[in-house]
């Protein structure tokens, strides 16, 4: 028995052993190949890729083919599930992957058409780009060609399930679908559109407006407080000049950027910061690299750092020789939904000003995985967009606009030109090429800052914005009235700019960006300007600026609403003691939502139910959780919305605090237990970074491959350190968008610039690269942003030469 139980254990350890090490082997397969020489069949001379310590490949070329040919091949060795799950995404292709639980998507992003818009955009490109854009396929496909039974863990996993598929080759219309795809997620409203129509249908339209139409806060900054240049257009001249061909997610979605000119700088030159916030996934949606020229000439100009999409070539965001740039998303309102009325006799046709027009009908199918018979697929389009109610608004929600046709229309469904902008903007030498570039950057619109190596600084929005003559965009229009067509697009010499401002200073946040007085409409949604003022008070609140003062700034955790609310709550009459034990923590709290914090986590937890203690007796389940609505409401005690209806005592602001305040405790109580002391911000306020598609499985081993965390964080809503986290009470409090990256670039010195991403630069499980920048990332620390290659090649971790 004891000879058959250690052979048994002996088995036992062999077979683990050879499960552990197969395990290893699939893992380790797709890892790229870093160092040494490789072949890229097409390149016309050497390329040499250079990596730096995190991983992050520096490509160096001798002309401009070559550099995005190796820029493609490089991408797809660190991303090619990302870059594959995208363009399906794009292309509405999930399906063919996962089945039937992706098949609402795909008909939604079929029928809106993202594969027809980057199609038209391709045919809009000037040589420069289309030929940048193949050459970047063309290094894809070398990858996809040579690591065929290499390719990256997701594939094998996904062949488990008998899913089995060979990548097709890559395109260009692959990735100008995905600019599409960033469009949509950056430059959505109309869904906004809908809610409003809903609360007028429901409730009339003082409702509706008191509660999604109240104006900005006038104590809050805007982006260009005094200086605008429309200041000298000639309204009724330029209101009137010819278009060009055709015309881009919640709270959280959003950006901070600023720009310190050298009057206010320890170096005397500028500073330039930014970080995105989108949503929290795993790998990091960008991807940092560098892109040099051996020898800067007119056929090879570009030598550039920052980060890229892994999808496109290019930099998005970073700076070149001579110029460095942010962005952050201006929310416009760039789509609308138009009310159709179809013919009753003819289903396929709609009137216009009192005649029937014909739509235009397309027929479509998708393949689904587990299927025999592809889905049929019939897309209508008017004269405004397709019409969504087939996909997205049928007779099975909850709601829609009387049930009739709603046709989208939106300025990105057209040509969307932004991968020439960003190639220009990565070729840049100044202010007026910078401009010049933002001429194609159509959508989505965003707030650029600028700065160059002169010490100049700059703002500008570019994107194609409407201009409506009998609407406010707030609601779904009459579409058979052409009086309610887009007349126009706001020209670009009329949108909002500033250069070298007497302030010495531009901040945007998703902030308002003008004034009211300004001609044409912009906005509607965006941020209320919290995390605006708070950076602008930061950069006010010193003579003399350094780049640590802008790394203090970025990780900054200050709640300015808790700083307007918290006086309004301290002399609530609170009938158990423990809550008022707990309110009166509040009272002495600096207002920062470190992931120790113990005010924080309170604070937060009132926030969360004041919404349904204000708003429950009278909208049920749709409470609107806007917290500059709700800041506004707190400084009117008369407002009828404290009273509960459903009573017969009159509430009072009062009363309705301390019921939040109640309720609040008892929910932290679940959470954390009774005593106080325990409760900490970061035990609910954590972090998970998954993958968007295995991550996200079900299955608990699959995920734990892929995903990575729960981390405690720090941060949260309309705060600097922009960590916004779930309202869903199955995932209550945690982290939903986040910092995407940090880029702090310093004017005086490129070398002396720092970044950090969210996960890391590596999508293969397990890499060193894959998970290696989190720690970083989550406690507001960085890494050199690596621009002198002799500083580079002094701490490169690898040096791949790839060979024609």
């Amino acid at each position: 028995m004891r000879r058959f139980v250690l052979i048994l254990l002996v088995v036992i350890l062999v077979l683990a052993a050879g499960g552990y090490f197969a395990i290893q082997h699939q893992v380790k397969l797709a890892f790229p190949q870093t160092s040494g020489e490789l072949q890229l069949p097409g390149l016309q001379s050497k390329v040499t890729v250079v990596r730096d310590p995190r991983g992050i490949p520096h490509i160096y070329a001798h002309n401009s083919h070559d550099l995005f040919m190796a820029q493609g091949f490089v991408q797809a060795q660190d991303r090619f599930w990302q870059m594959e799950f995208w363009r399906r995404i794009g292309a509405g292709r999930l399906s063919e992957l996962f089945g039937k639980s992706s098949l609402g998507q795909d008909r939604f992003l079929r029928t809106i058409g993202i594969t027809r818009s980057a199609e038209l955009t391709w045919e809009a490109l000037d040589a420069d780009t289309q030929a940048a854009l193949q050459a970047y396929a063309d290094g894809v496909n070398v990858y996809i060609k040579q690591n065929a039974k290499r390719l990256p863990l997701e594939f094998r996993v996904l062949g488990l399930t008998g899913v089995h598929f060979t990548p097709e080759p890559w395109t260009p219309i692959n990735t100008l679908t995905w600019t599409t795809m960033m469009s949509y997620d950056l430059g959505g409203n109309y869904e906004m559109e809908l809610t409003r129509a809903e609360l007028l249908a429901r409730y009339g339209e003082t409702w509706m407006r008191e509660l999604t139409d109240y104006p900005y806060p006038d104590d809050h900054p805007l982006i260009l407080p005094d200086f605008v240049s429309w200041n000298q257009i000639d309204f009724d001249s330029v209101a009137q000049a010819p278009t060009s061909l055709i015309l881009g997610d919640g709270e959280g979605i959003g950006s901070n950027n600023w720009v310190v000119n050298g009057s206010k700088t320890d170096t005397g030159m500028p500073l330039l910061a930014n970080d995105p916030h989108l949503g929290i996934r795993m790998p990091s949606i960008w991807y940092e690299n560098g892109l040099h020229c051996v020898e800067l000439t007119a056929d090879c100009p570009y030598n550039v750092v920052g980060f890229s999409f892994p999808s496109s070539p290019g930099v998005v965001i970073g700076h070149n020789n001579a110029i460095a740039w942010g962005v952050t998303n201006a929310y416009p309102d760039v789509q609308d939904l138009f009310i159709e009325k179809i013919n009753p006799e003819n289903p396929n046709q709609y009137e216009m000003d009192g005649q029937w027009q014909d739509m235009e009908i397309i027929h479509d199918e998708i393949v689904v995985a587990g299927q025999e018979d592809p889905v049929p697929l019939t897309i209508r389009r008017t004269n405004h967009g397709p019409i969504l109610n087939d996909v997205a608004y049928g007779t099975e929600s909850d709601w829609a606009y009387g049930w009739q046709p709603l046709a989208l229309q939106w300025t990105a469904l057209g040509v969307n030109r932004i991968s020439q902008a960003i190639l220009k903007i990565d070729r840049a030498q100044n202010w007026q090429e910078f401009r010049t570039a933002l001429h194609d950057w159509d959508s989505p619109s965003q707030n650029f800052v600028y700065a160059d190596t002169e010490g100049n600084i700059g703002y500008q929005m570019p994107g194609r914005i409407p201009i409506r003559s009998q609407s406010d965009g707030l609601l779904p229009v009459p579409g058979w009235d052409s009086r309610y067509d887009w007349q126009t697009y706001v020209p670009f010499e009329a949108l909002p700019s500033a250069f070298n401002p007497d302030r010495g200073f531009i901040v945007t946040a998703n902030n308002l960006v003008v004034a009211p007085s300004y001609p044409y409409l912009t906005r509607h949604e965006g941020a209320p300007g919290f995390r605006a003022e708070r950076i602008t008070e930061m950069l006010t609140s010193k003579e003399v600026l350094s780049l640590a003062d802008m790394r203090v700034i970025q990780g900054d955790n200050a709640n300015l609403l808790a700083r307007d609310l918290i006086p309004l709550l301290q002399n609530v009459p609170l009938a158990r003691p423990e809550v008022a034990a707990a309110r009166d923590r509040l009272l002495s709290w600096d207002y920062q939502e470190g992931m120790d914090s113990n005010p924080a986590v309170f604070f937060e937890a009132f926030w969360y139910e004041l919404p349904t203690a204000l708003f429950a007796d009278e909208l049920g389940k749709e409470v609107r959780r806007d917290r500059e609505l709700i800041r506004q409401l707190a400084f009117d005690p008369s407002s009828h919305w404290w009273d509960n209806v459903h009573t017969p005592a009159v509430e009072t602001r009062d009363d309705i605090f301390a019921q939040a305040m109640n309720d609040a405790y008892d929910l932290l109580v679940k959470k954390q237990g009774k005593k106080i002391d325990d409760w900490r911000w970061g035990k609910v306020h954590t972090a998970t970074f998954r993958n968007k598609t295995l991550g996200m499985s079900g299955v608990s081993l699959i995920e734990k491959i892929f995903n990575r965390g729960p981390y405690e964080t720090s941060g949260g809503n309309n705060i600097v350190n922009a960590t916004s986290w779930s309202t869903d009470p199955d995932h209550l409090f945690q982290v939903r968008a986040v910092p995407s990256m940090r880029m702090i670039v310093d004017l005086a010195d490129f070398n002396r610039s720092i970044t950090i991403n969210t996960t890391g630069q590596s999508g293969h499980p397990y890499h060193p690269h894959y998970d290696d920048q989190i720690d970083n990332w989550r406690f507001i620390q960085y890494a050199p942003m690596f621009w002198d290659r002799a500083q580079l090649e002094a701490k490169a971790e690898d040096t791949l030469i790839l060979s024609p």
